[in-house]
Parts: C-alpha cells; structure tokens; sequence
C-alpha cells in the first residue's frame, strides 16, 4: 500500500494522464504549423520562452507515466523530506513528489509555474489528491520565484520547466543540494549547456542518461 497507487491519488493521477494522451501540438492552433527547427530553437531560448510557454498554458505537459514512477521511487528511496521542482503544470509529477513525501513520513515540496491558469489547475488536482498541505506553489517567474527562502537542505530537484533555463535554475539551488541530492532533468537534451556543466570532469556532480529523455544527476559534495 503506498499512497501513490491507493485512492484518491491512483485514480486521480490516471484520468490525468490519461486527459493528457488526447492532447497533440495539433490542437494548439498557436504552435501547430511551427516547424521542427523553429519548436527546437523556442525549445532553446533564453529570451522567448515566456510566450513560448504562454501559449502552451492549455495543454498539460506531463512528464511521461514511466517518468512519473521513476520519480515516486526515487524520492522514496533517498527518503526526501524537501523537493523543489520547477516548472508545475497541471501537477501531474508534483502529485507524485508529494505521494512519495507523505509516504516519507512527510516534509515540502516547493514547486515553480509562471503561469497562473496553471497554478489554479495544479492546485486543484493537489487538494484532491489529498496532498496540498505538502506542496508550496510559487507562481511567477523561477529565476525570481526560487532565488530567495529556500530551505537551508534540498534532497531532490525535479526540473521541468523551459528547457534553456534549466542551468540558471541549478545554479540557484546549487548551494542548498546536499551531498547525494538527487537531480532529475526531463527533456534535458533540449539544453546543452545543462548537460555540458553536469556531465563535465569536476562539476562536482556523476550524471547518466536515464531513458531517452531524462537525465539523472547526484551531487557528489
């Protein structure tokens, strides 16, 4: 029994994932006819990703199902008491962040979105998961929002916000992650300066592909 695969929270989370499947690039009239080189370049940016993920404030944006158990284990496994993720959504991977805090016995999750109709969205699936009183939801920019209070210890980061600022958001945590704190970046190919400073000789981190998409990273000191 764990609180992830029990009521509310099971059923919840796939009706989630499963409203999340009938959702395409397609549907968003706002990206759809985007080629491949202009999605990779806004993918990228530094500077356009506001509006980018301003016009993707419908469409959920999960972290795949896999992804989503990947991140229940992990978090259990080191026993996390403080979680930071960046980039909230509709709260599908904060639901099981904070399944696996509640299951730890507790402990806060602090999570990032800059869009509000996102933050209304999450927080509605988190109270009816039954896991509200654990999550923190600072909504607003995350270079602003998670460069000040943060907890004096951070055991695991999920990042998963826009893709290019995923170095600039390490950066702000970076003196907070204990020794072995874990890392987890989804679509992190889509920064190469991210992979660069984690993979690099002396980063002061060990890091791995995990899957096709995500990168793993713990910090080693």
């Amino acid at each position: 029994m764990s609180t992830l695969t029990t009521a509310p929270l099971a059923g919840l989370i796939g009706r989630l994932f499963d409203e999340a499947d009938k959702v395409t690039w397609a549907d968003n009239p706002a990206i759809a006819n985007l080629s491949q080189e202009d999605h990779a370049r806004l993918m990228q940016s530094k500077t356009e990703y506001l509006g980018f993920y301003g016009a993707l404030k419908d469409m959920p944006l999960p972290v795949s199902r896999e992804t989503g158990a990947l991140l229940y284990m992990l978090a259990r496994s080191t026993k996390a008491r403080v979680i930071v993720e960046f980039g909230t959504s509709f709260g599908i991977s904060t639901l099981h962040l904070a399944a696996a805090l509640r299951d730890n016995g507790g402990g806060t999750l602090i999570t990032s979105e800059f869009e509000p109709s996102k933050v209304i969205r999450a927080r509605e699936n988190l109270i009816a998961g039954g896991v509200i009183d654990l999550v923190e939801i600072r909504e607003g920019d995350a270079l602003k929002t998670l460069a000040s209070n943060l907890p004096e210890r951070i055991d695991l980061v999920l990042l998963d916000g826009a893709k290019a600022l995923y170095p600039d958001v390490l950066a702000l945590l970076e003196s907070r992650l204990r020794p072995g704190a874990l890392i987890i970046a989804d679509n992190a190919d889509y920064s190469p300066e991210y992979m660069a400073r984690v993979r690099s000789a002396g980063s002061g981190y060990l890091s791995v592909p995990f899957s096709e998409d995500v990168e793993l990273s713990m910090r080693l000191a």
